[in-house]
């Protein structure tokens, strides 16, 4: 997950560099990010169904090899716009399915009780992507030039990937693959499937984390030319700060992951009803971005980035842990597949949106500022309905989903 957000930043701290040397307007610009989720939510799904035939170790060296080799043909100095469109399209179909394949190999290692903080720490992972990339591709921008950020990241993946291929395996609880459920009949599965999609809580996650998402991909495209072009910062300054408040996105994360693994070992749920909580984190999100783009004072406005802002991140990690609290072992890949294809349109309409209101208010401060203002309307209005209605625990049993329900007999794998 650190390479793969490392990967999705790049073409957020290049965007000025791009955007000067190809001749581009801001909604031009944000097509490219845009590129990169077309086939994001597709490719999230269609591989998801792939978990109950393949190894998830498998899966994940393959779509990493992939989204590695599509960075590189950004080194060739001849490559142009479109080639920048199409490998991010090709980056998107390999990204997609990282997030839910990942969560479903590490919910193979860990009991229900237990997946938050693990959950957690993944996304601290993308978190610490953003973290390292920011700082580390902004310099290799200034000293070697915009192409080989591109090139870094690429060739990154490539030595993960062989890492991974050598050391990746299968955890004790994962699911059998390739082989016949024995504690689950195909038509209850498939009913279990359709209920799980039309349920309060899955529903509910699924608006919130594209909330979340939304934001997080606003961030990643817009923030490095926002400190740029509206608050007067050079790149280094722009890096440093993207690269800090994803420092404190990962802080966030994993206090949220300690403080709900302490709260399952000593056996309570807290004072808020499951999921209560992470709706409250959207709505101090959305305060916190509307602080941001409406405050003028730099020491009441840069703090919004280094934390409060990133309050609604947390909701993509409970959306997670939400979604397969509901689901059957063998439909939990699938399920979290079917989840982050939802929440990842987010990634494809924000760069599109803040960039067209941009380019179509009378100055880019103007611009920026309604941007701003639509994303913290859209965090506040999910937050409230997740708040209402994400019921991990009252919708299992609803469904017929027991606590223990991850107990299987391992499979071969």
């Amino acid at each position: 997950m650190l390479v793969n957000f490392a990967d999705k930043a790049v073409v957020g701290l290049a965007g000025p560099e791009i955007m000067q040397e190809f001749g581009l307007t801001r909604q031009e610009f944000g097509t490219a990010q845009a590129a990169f989720f077309s086939l994001f939510s597709l490719s999230a799904l269609g591989v998801s169904f792939l978990t109950r035939t393949m190894r998830t170790s498998v899966l994940l060296a393959v779509m990493a090899l992939l989204w590695s080799a599509a960075q590189l043909p950004m080194l060739w100095g001849a490559a142009g716009f479109g080639v920048l469109i199409a490998t991010r399209a090709l980056l998107g179909i390999a990204e997609g399915p990282a997030a839910p394949v990942a969560v479903h190999h590490v919910h193979g290692w860990f009991g229900q009780r237990e997946r938050t903080l693990p959950t957690a720490v993944l996304m601290v992972g993308a978190a610490a992507g953003v973290a390292v990339a920011a700082p580390a591709l902004g310099a290799v921008i200034s000293h070697f030039g915009w192409r080989w950020a591109f090139g870094v990241v690429g060739i990154a993946g490539l030595l993960w990937t062989a890492a991974w291929s050598a050391k990746g395996t299968e955890g004790p609880l994962a699911p059998p693959v390739g082989v016949a459920r024995s504690t689950e009949s195909d038509g209850m599965a498939g009913a279990t499937l359709r209920a799980v999609f039309l349920s309060g809580t899955f529903g509910t996650a699924a608006l919130g984390a594209f909330a979340a998402y939304w934001v997080m991909s606003a961030k990643l495209t817009w923030l490095p030319d926002y400190l740029q072009a509206v608050l007067g910062w050079d790149l280094s300054q722009a890096s440093a700060a993207v690269g800090g408040g994803a420092v404190a996105n990962g802080v966030v994360l994993l206090a949220h992951g300690l403080l709900a693994r302490r709260s399952s070992r000593r056996g309570t749920r807290g004072r808020l009803p499951a999921g209560a909580g992470a709706g409250l984190l959207l709505m101090v999100s959305a305060g916190a971005v509307t602080v941001f783009a409406t405050v003028d004072v730099p020491w009441i406005r840069i703090p919004m980035m280094f934390g409060p802002m990133a309050a609604g991140l947390v909701m993509i990690t409970a959306a997670q842990t939400a979604a397969a609290r509901i689901t059957l072992p063998s439909q939990r890949g699938v399920v979290l597949g079917a989840l982050v294809a939802v929440f990842a349109l987010g990634g494809t309409v924000s760069p599109l949106v803040l960039g067209w209101i941009v380019d179509s208010a009378p100055s880019v401060t103007a611009g920026y500022r309604s941007g701003w203002l639509v994303t913290a309307a859209l965090l506040l209005a999910t937050g409230i309905l997740a708040a209402l209605f994400m019921r991990p625990e009252r919708d299992a049993q609803r469904l017929g989903v027991p606590l223990g329900q991850d107990s299987v007999v391992p499979g071969p794998h």
